[in-house]
């Protein structure tokens, strides 16, 4: 039940802030690990983490002390000068993903748009295509963020519902999905994304797995479709990774499970540390040598405290073995979950420490992240049918197995 304090302070939201999201009518303080507490002190297991920014854990010790090292230092120069930790990170950065090229930003939209851009100049300069007829294909289901550019291709008339006109240049493919009936090949995306190719095309951008749109996966070897299919037109693979990077699937990158290489990729969420928002487009020294002085940028794109905390984050995915954590304790989640064996799941899909649950449609997704709230598990519904599991990639065997009791006695009274 919702104390009279958590009440009063959801009242304030509603008086003054703007309704742009309907979160659970929980009111937080204070974030450790894998949980948080409410202002009444009651504890919970997050299994959202932010939608994976806090991968490393809320207010991990050791990016709290970098964070506040370097804030009495120097936190913001704006990138008018050259900073020493903002020349670590990128060395860091370019180093640990292969990419030999960074664009720094703030938020994954923004990151998004870095990689339009980018794209788009590399297009014009690098392919020949002409002057503002450039196109980029997109995903069916696809979200990348939420500026007026990004939401003009999406697939959700929400996103779209009195923000238009909008921007011209996208035109949208099928997403491929796990359970599609095809044989070796996903005919129906590949095909739809190949028919789409004409010589204005200057790239695909697609999320290996779809987040907001479900967890969507793709079926195995899709991506390495994708890849050799852009590859025989002269297009440029770019993949948005800003939930499903940085060891959230059980290996750096998503990408990774199927062998490939992208031309462009975009990182977000978890390279901030849980602390700041930090972002990026990363990708070859072609396409980036299309920027120049002045034709894009940010005030505090790469400050140097954004730039401390995130060569930190990079290192503790190593040091905390975030990696092999998140595939080994997501395989155990995922099979502890369907043990459950209950009627009205009808998938369970991800990879790693990410995965959706999809019910069946006459049951709400969002009263049960309500009920699993109340029973202290933290989880968050996407399109009224699918329950999200993405609690920080420290989580142990212990933990799960506390969730699992909560989450079948939640199921279990549902069924």
């Amino acid at each position: 039940m919702t104390s009279n304090l958590q009440k009063k302070l959801i009242e304030k939201d509603l008086i003054y802030g703007s309704q742009n999201y309907s979160p659970l009518p929980l009111v937080l303080n204070k974030g450790s690990g894998v949980y948080l507490w409410d202002v009444d002190g009651n504890k919970y297991l997050d299994m959202m983490s932010a939608y994976s920014a806090v991968s490393h854990g809320h207010s991990h010790p050791e990016l709290v002390k970098v964070l506040t090292e370097q804030a009495q230092t120097l936190a913001i120069t704006s990138r008018a000068f050259y900073t020493e930790t903002f020349s670590n990170y990128i060395e860091k950065l370019s180093k640990i993903s292969g990419f030999p090229n960074i664009l720094a930003m703030n938020t994954g939209a923004e990151a998004v748009e870095t990689a339009i851009k980018a794209a788009r100049r590399w297009g014009y300069f690098s392919k020949g295509i002409k002057e503002n007829q450039a196109e980029i294909i997109v995903a069916d289901g696809n979200f990348h963020g939420r500026t007026t550019t990004i939401v003009g291709f999406s697939s959700e008339p929400e996103y779209q519902r009195g923000f238009g006109p909008f921007s011209k240049g996208f035109v949208t493919a099928d997403y491929c999905q796990s359970n599609c009936e095809c044989n070796n090949i996903c005919e129906k995306s590949i095909n739809s994304i190949k028919n789409l190719i004409n010589e204005n095309t200057c790239a695909v951008l697609v999320e290996p797995i779809q987040g907001e749109g479900g967890i969507v996966t793709p079926k195995t070897g899709w991506l390495k479709q994708l890849r050799d299919l852009c590859t025989e037109n002269n297009v440029l693979l770019i993949l948005d990774e800003i939930q499903s990077g940085l060891a959230r699937t059980g290996k750096l990158f998503a990408y990774q499970h199927e062998n490939i290489e992208p031309d462009g990729l975009i990182l977000g969420k978890a390279l901030g540390g849980g602390l700041l928002p930090v972002s990026a487009f990363l990708s070859s020294k072609e396409v980036m040598n299309h920027f120049n002085p002045g034709s894009h940028g940010s005030t505090f794109g790469g400050n140097p405290l954004a730039a401390k905390v995130a060569t930190k984050a990079l290192e503790l995915i190593y040091e905390d073995n975030l990696i092999e954590n998140s595939k080994e304790m997501g395989a155990y989640l995922k099979d502890e979950i369907a043990k459950l064996n209950m009627p009205f799941i009808k998938d369970i899909r991800g990879k790693g420490l990410w995965l959706g649950v999809e019910i069946e449609k006459n049951i709400s997704a969002k009263k049960i992240c309500l009920a699993l709230m109340e029973e202290g598990v933290l989880a968050k519904e996407t399109h009224e049918t699918v329950i999200r599991f993405a609690p920080p990639l420290i989580i142990t065997k212990n933990e799960i197995d506390w969730a699992m009791t909560k989450i079948k006695k939640v199921l279990t009274d549902f069924s």
